[in-house]
């Protein structure tokens, strides 16, 4: 049980993620927000004898219930009640950072400024009044440097000095004299059924209410007199709207910005405004209308040269030692005179079969060091913005392309993203579209292949994969598009961080998770699907390991001639693919374990039963058809249908199955083998 707990809010791309690693280190707890499937962060960390849990909320630019992740930001600051809320700024945006400390001090809650990005500030020429500011706001300021570490100590110093801090007076924006006076009508209102002023605190609720929140509204709706509350608030709203001549949301808002833009008139001074930054320099190239997209292919040209190119050397140490592991074991076993089957299991399940994918494990390394690098620099985010007009163009939000720039990772969180879409038609065509975004997982399968056939292009034959699937995606985008009805088109507003040098540890720890989940994946659902593989392949007893009557030859033996118009009819592919539904990576052990000799062994029988032409056809197959078993799952669950969920399955497996065939027999036309 923690002493003290501590949140960690801020707007996306303030350097929290850094300060949390900062503060947390390597004690990191990563799970799920109860009743939602968002992954949130938690650590803990000794200090003085105190234990000091950190709970990193998601980065958010206001405390609305416009987004689950604002919910569940503002949800966890009313009901958990932490000690302390550290809420990270950046200092060279205080104007933007400052509306969600506003929304914050008026839920009530404990907030600490993380004051975040100084030398950025100073390099800008911007100087704060820490002193006159903390005092104006009446919360403890800690400037900090977070890439560098500098700061930290005086963070959690200041956390344990004000962990049991109340204020002495209630923090209070004027509104203006009128809604002030509606305000105060609606707090005594409030303050006379108990039930609802036990929930949350009065005033914030008040103007929560005159806002018209629906998340506000359904807790109240439940109370004794919620009903006549509402109706009355209500009526309220309408009359003051009509007495003020604007919307009352953007009243509230407004007036919320006029109190920070004083604020920062007072005690933020800038001596280099007219100066042009390089982050603005190097944005008029890299997010240039005609030369956006071609600058962002090309670099992710650069990211596979890199990945494929340090990667090479270490597979084939990889290769070797599991080789050499392979016979090792073999020797060992029959040495101490284990049985046949036994020694089966070990070297041609386990190890062939875990061996065959963790092969890879030297390109995940330097494809994830590859994206941290661009995505600490900053550029992701302007990929994001490069892609709005190309998203509009086929009917999408440009919103829409934040998931799918996360399917490149995994599918599963880039589904689960689309709920920050803010309409049913969007989501809906992003979700189907989504599973054709090639991700890391598919990338067994592809590396596996190209160094096969494709030694010398394999950046040029994966680049070729991914654009494959991007094309997929558009082309049912525009074919789902004109059966769903239309929506209005909103804007679509990023933020666009300033560039900044990543820093080896942030870009080490992006690695490290990345990977770690793929290695959880192996000491589980691949490891299982392994033994199953070993297990058919096995039975029944009286035949050979692995050969077309065994359980599992003559299983896919059934389904093997659908796939020979695409050029790998033979059942070891067809249950390979059968298998991969559970996880892609699955069919890159499952061929580990049904094409006996280890990884020489893996590379020898695919070279005798492949062609190039079949294997690209093979990869097309894997990339295009139905989704692992965790992306179907993550569909049923964000479409609330099983309607969409059956129609995105077979879409898939027919598509994949078409362009497989026209790929193999167009190839063979040409003149291609």
């Amino acid at each position: 049980m923690a002493n003290l707990t501590v949140a960690l809010a801020g707007n996306p791309n303030t350097g929290k993620t850094c300060l949390f690693n900062n503060l947390t280190g390597a004690k990191q707890h990563v799970g799920n927000w109860p009743g939602v499937t968002v992954e949130k962060k938690e650590g803990k960390i000794l200090y003085e004898g105190k234990l000091i849990k950190i709970v990193d909320l998601p980065g958010t630019y206001s405390l609305g219930a416009y987004s689950e992740d604002e919910i569940i930001a503002r949800e966890y600051i009313l009901n958990e009640k932490p000690d302390i809320v550290a809420n990270v700024l950046d200092a060279t945006n205080l104007n933007r950072n400052l509306y969600l400390t506003v929304q914050m001090l008026e839920m009530g809650a404990n907030v600490l400024i993380v004051l975040n990005m100084m030398d950025e500030a100073k390099k800008m020429g911007i100087e704060i009044d820490i002193e006159k500011l903390s005092s104006a706001l009446g919360v403890k300021i800690v400037p900090t440097i977070a890439s560098k570490g500098k700061g930290i100590d005086e963070i959690i110093k200041t956390i344990i000095e004000n962990s049991n801090m109340k204020r002495d007076t209630e923090f209070k924006v004027d509104y203006g004299e009128k809604v002030e006076e509606q305000i105060d009508k609606l707090v005594q209102v409030l303050k006379k059924d108990r039930e609802i002023i036990a929930k949350y605190p009065v005033r914030w609720m008040a103007i929560k209410l005159l806002e018209d929140d629906n998340n506000v509204i359904g807790q109240i709706q439940n109370t004794n007199n919620g009903k006549e509350i509402i109706k009355h608030v209500r009526s309220l709203r309408k009359a003051l709207e009509k007495e003020l001549g604007v919307n009352l949301d953007s009243c509230i808002i407004s007036k919320r910005y006029e109190f920070i833009e004083d604020l920062t008139e007072q005690f933020v001074t800038e001596s280099k405004k007219d100066i042009v930054s390089p982050t603005d320099k190097i944005d008029k190239i890299v997010t240039h209308k005609i030369l956006g997209i071609p600058i962002f292919l090309a670099i992710m040209w650069l990211v596979f040269t890199f990945t494929f190119s340090f990667s090479a050397p270490f597979i084939e140490w990889v290769e070797y030692g599991f080789s050499a592991l392979s016979k090792w074991t073999e020797t060992a076993l029959i040495s101490i005179g284990a049985s046949q089957l036994f020694i089966s299991f070990i070297v041609d399940g386990i190890i062939n079969g875990l061996g065959s994918v963790l092969e890879i494990l030297p390109v995940l390394f330097m494809l994830f060091i590859a994206i941290a690098v661009l995505e600490d620099s900053g550029y992701m985010a302007r990929v994001a913005y490069v892609m709005d007009g190309p998203m509009r163009s086929i009917g999408l939000h440009g919103k829409a392309f934040i998931p799918f720039l996360l399917g490149f990772g995994c599918n599963v969180p880039a589904l689960m993203s689309t709920r920050t879409l803010e309409n049913k038609r969007d989501k809906i065509l992003t979700i189907l579209a989504n599973p054709f975004i090639s991700c890391s997982a598919r990338l067994p399968v592809y590396i596996l292949f190209t160094s096969i056939f494709f030694s010398k292009n394999q950046p040029l034959i994966i680049s070729s994969l991914y654009l494959i699937g991007i094309l997929m995606a558009v082309i049912s985008i525009k074919l789902f598009g004109k059966v769903l009805p239309k929506n209005e088109d909103s804007s679509f507003i990023i933020e666009l961080p300033p560039y900044r040098f990543p820093t080896i540890k942030g870009v080490l720890i992006y690695m490290w998770e990345k990977v770690s989940d793929f290695l959880k994946k192996v000491g589980t659902i691949i490891l299982a699907a392994v033994i199953i593989v070993w297990l058919l392949s096995s039975l029944p007893f009286n035949v050979e390991y692995a050969s077309s009557e065994s359980f599992i030859g003559r299983i896919s033996s059934v389904i093997a001639p659908i796939f020979k118009p695409a050029g790998f009819g033979t059942w070891q592919a067809a249950i390979a693919l059968i298998f991969g539904v559970l996880a892609k990576e699955i069919v890159v052990s499952t061929l580990g374990v049904v094409y006996k000799g280890g990884i020489y062994g893996l590379n020898t029988a695919i070279s005798q039963h492949f062609t190039p032409l079949s294997a690209y056809s093979f990869m097309v197959m894997t990339l295009l058809y139905a989704p692992c078993i965790a992306t179907i799952g993550t569909i049923k669950n964000e479409t609330k249908s099983i309607k969409w969920t059956v129609i995105s399955v077979l879409y898939g497996l027919i598509a994949a199955w078409i362009i497989s065939v026209l790929i193999y027999q167009i190839g063979l036309r040409l003149g291609f083998m």
